[in-house]
Parts: C-alpha cells; structure tokens; sequence
C-alpha cells in the first residue's frame, strides 16, 4: 500500500472487446474506423490452426480485400518486420489485422511503426522516444494466452545482426481494437500453453512486484495471478475447457495492462538477452528463471510476496 501517494498516469486506448465467437465483430470495427485494406500479419502455426481461414472467411463474406504476411517467425526480427512494411505498401494497405501470440503481434507493431514514418528500417525506432506517429488502424487478435501484446504499447523485436532483443515502445503503438476470443485459444498445444500461460504470470508478478508499480496495476495483477493460479494447469492437460482457457486470456489480458502500466523486472531483463542470443522460447526461459529471482527479491518485497502467495 506504500505506492498511494505516488504520482502516476494511467491510459489505455485500445477498446477490449473479449467473449467466446467474439472474433465476429471484426467487419464491424473495420467499417466503424474505416479501414478499407489490411495487411493480415500471422505466422505459419496460425495458418496450419485453421484460424487464418476463420479471418479471411469473415472478410471474404464482407467483400474487404486483404493481403497475408505469414513470415514472422518466433522471437519476430527486424527482417520480418522490414519485410512485412514493404508488402504493406506495395499493395496500398492502410490497415494492419495481427493475429497470433506475441510474435505476430509484435511484429505487426513495428511493422505499424514503420508505415506510419515511411521508413524501412526499424532499428531507427528503438526505445520510448522515436516513434512519435500515430499507427495505421491497427487492430490485434490473440490466439494464445500469454504476452498481453494485444494491449500493451511496446514490442520486442529481435536484432538480428547484434544478437539482442531490443524494444520499440510508445503510446502510439497500442492497438486500436483488441478481440480476444478464447475460442481461438483452444488448438494451442499443451507446451505453447504452458509457455505462454508462465509468461504472462511472470508479467503479472513482476508488475505487482517493480518498485514502480501503482495501484491500478497492482490491483490488475493479483486478479491476473489469481486466475493464471487457478487455471493454468487445466488448460494445459485439458486444452478443450473453454472455461479455463476464458480464465487464462483475462488474466494475460490484465497482466499485459499491469505491466504495461508499471513494469517487467530482471527475469524478463535475463530471459530478453537468452533469447535474443539463442532464440529460445520466451516463456520457457521465464519459467527458469523466475523462481530464482523472486528469492532473490523477496527480502525486498515481503508484503508483496506474501499477497502473491496468498
């Protein structure tokens, strides 16, 4: 309770809209902010899902041409990003569909940042200050229960010549319309779930947990950790329980608000640089990781660890 004197700003532009078959309001939010052409930006899993066909049967039956970009690969690089803008532009797309986890998500950010400054370089826009444009419509689809990127203002994209993960962050980058149908969650394989599900609990206890967190955030993530806590494992061994799979996009959903608005801390520091250099799964290497730095901390933040515990 020490943070409610602090002074701290809370914002969040992207408009939620979350329920099972929710995915049907895509037409409808294209024509509202009138988007005319997107650029669908996925990868190769969701194409095999079957989920890409469900977007482009819905754009189809509405008469909105699209075009694909499937090439993002996991830990998205700055040649994905790069090579997803030039075919935004050569085929006149003045609107970006992501779908996927946090990859194509990413991706489709930095793919945004770059149409939105008419450049083709993205490390150009590193960090929180160079990405000073409002987006294209912008508008992301989870299908997997993990990074929160469908609301949060930055992305992490793989350099690939340096060997690190560096971030491009700003309030312009948020997503204009977030659909989280947790329908779309239900084909993700048992280690995908489990890898994503750890990730977006290390989201949410780090953000309870950085030494700037504020209350708004604090109250988000212990309902994120909660519901992660308490359905986590079903979702894994039980990938059809809808139930379960509902509990675990909210609770990424909030953790992606709670870190958004305070912060990650050393276990994502360490697991950015592990897979920025070995290209390991992000949510693998916060599961590693976590329990050693929370013991780490805890000296630091027993209140806090307590209530996490609890």
């Amino acid at each position: 309770m020490d943070n409610l004197t602090k002074f701290f700003s809370f914002e969040l532009p992207t408009k939620i809209i979350y329920g099972a078959n929710c995915l049907d309001n895509l037409c409808i939010e294209l024509k509202e902010n009138k988007g005319k052409k997107p650029i669908i930006i996925t990868d190769k899993g969701v194409e095999k899902a079957g989920i890409l066909k469900k977007i482009t049967d819905l754009l189809d039956k509405d008469d909105f041409p699209y075009v694909i970009y499937d090439g993002v690969e996991a830990n998205p690089k700055d040649v994905n990003v790069e090579e997803g803008a030039k075919i935004a532009r050569e085929n006149d797309c003045d609107c970006i569909i992501a779908v996927g986890g946090g990859s194509p998500i990413d991706c489709a950010k930095s793919v945004g940042v770059l149409l939105a400054h008419n450049d083709t370089e993205i490390k150009k826009y590193e960090g929180k200050t160079a990405a000073t444009k409002p987006l294209p419509l912008f508008i992301t689809i989870p299908t997997t229960s993990g990074t929160g990127s469908e609301i949060t203002f930055s992305s992490v994209i793989t350099d690939t010549k340096n060997k690190y993960k560096m971030t491009v962050k700003s309030k312009y980058t948020a997503a204009k319309v977030a659909i989280c149908d947790p329908v779309l969650t239900l084909s993700v394989p048992p280690a995908v779930t489990a890898a994503t599900g750890m990730d977006a609990l290390t989201h949410a206890i780090e953000a309870y947990t950085a030494t700037c967190s504020e209350p708004i955030a604090d109250a988000v993530s212990l309902y994120a950790i909660e519901l992660i806590y308490n359905n986590l494992k079903t979702a894994v061994f039980e990938g059809d329980n809808l139930q379960a799979r509902s509990a675990m996009l909210m609770g990424s959903i909030l953790a992606g608000i709670g870190f958004s608005h305070s912060d990650v801390a050393s276990v994502h520091c360490i697991s950015e640089a592990l897979g920025g250099m070995f290209d390991l799964a992000h949510g693998v290497c916060n599961a590693v990781l976590l329990p050693h730095v929370m013991e780490y901390n805890k000296d630091y933040c027993v209140s806090k660890y307590a209530r996490v515990a609890k």
